[in-house]
């Protein structure tokens, strides 16, 4: 490991994060990166989850300073966002990787037409009790959670739009929502890859204090834009996911 790889990786870990802090999908930049360094898979996955987690662990932070995070709502959903990334993984051993990833190219476009539409990510519908919201945010976690463990990519991306269209809640929450459930997701995972030793720890400490700063000015900029600066930058992850699948199923 000599000093492009540092050059490579934190600089593009920087701006994943402050992609990752307003909408989600950052992943789809930083792990590539990586593996553009020369990192293998294993080691790309179990380093980028360290700067993930500490980056999200500042926006998130940041949410909550702000008051977007309720947490009577939150805990029960990361629970079972744990849950049903456990159950994923356990899928991802039975069902051919390639079939879902077919599924999503013909999601994704549709997922872009509803970012596009002027009433997307607008908390204009009439909010649900807060007994039913609490279950609606706990089972869209749940099947997100699953995703998570099944595929990944643009996770928290996907969570951010189903909180606000099906749980009614405001984009502001959905952003708490979203980052808890990251950080949950993210601190599990990376449990398992330290225990395995696959973690690159002077790359991801240095890929870290990126993603710190990243994340930080990401959450930042999400406070004061809100809704008008956060499409335009779902619609660039959706694209990033899009070009990613055509890569995987038809040229690699």
């Amino acid at each position: 490991m000599d000093i492009w790889t540092f050059v490579i990786v934190c600089p593009l870990v920087g701006l994943a994060g402050f992609i990752d802090a307003i909408a989600g999908g950052g992943g789809l930049i930083s792990l590539p990166a990586y593996l553009i360094a020369g990192l293998p898979p294993h080691a790309a996955i179990g380093t980028n989850k360290f700067g993930s987690c500490c980056g999200t662990c500042v926006a998130t932070w940041q949410f909550a300073r702000n008051g977007f995070i309720r947490w009577r709502r939150v805990l029960p959903a990361v629970l079972l966002a744990l849950l049903g990334s456990w159950l994923g993984a356990r899928l991802a051993l039975l069902v051919a990787s390639d079939t879902f990833k077919v599924i999503m190219l013909i999601i994704l476009p549709l997922t872009g037409v509803y970012v596009l539409n002027k009433k997307a990510l607008k908390a204009d519908h009439s909010p649900y009790s807060d007994r039913l919201t609490i279950l609606i945010v706990a089972a869209l976690s749940f099947v997100i959670g699953i995703y998570d463990g099944f595929y990944g990519p643009g996770t928290g991306t996907f969570l951010m739009l189903l909180l606000t269209a099906v749980a009614h809640v405001s984009l502001n929450e959905a952003a708490g929502i979203t980052k808890v459930i990251n950080l949950s997701t993210n601190v599990a995972a990376l449990a398992v890859f330290l225990t395995h030793g696959v973690v690159w720890m002077p790359l991801a400490i240095a890929a870290a204090a990126f993603s710190i700063v990243g994340n930080y000015l990401g959450a930042r900029y999400f406070v004061r834009k809100g809704t008008g600066f956060v499409k335009p930058v779902i619609i660039v992850v959706l694209t990033l996911f899009f070009i990613k699948l055509c890569y995987e199923l038809f040229l690699a």
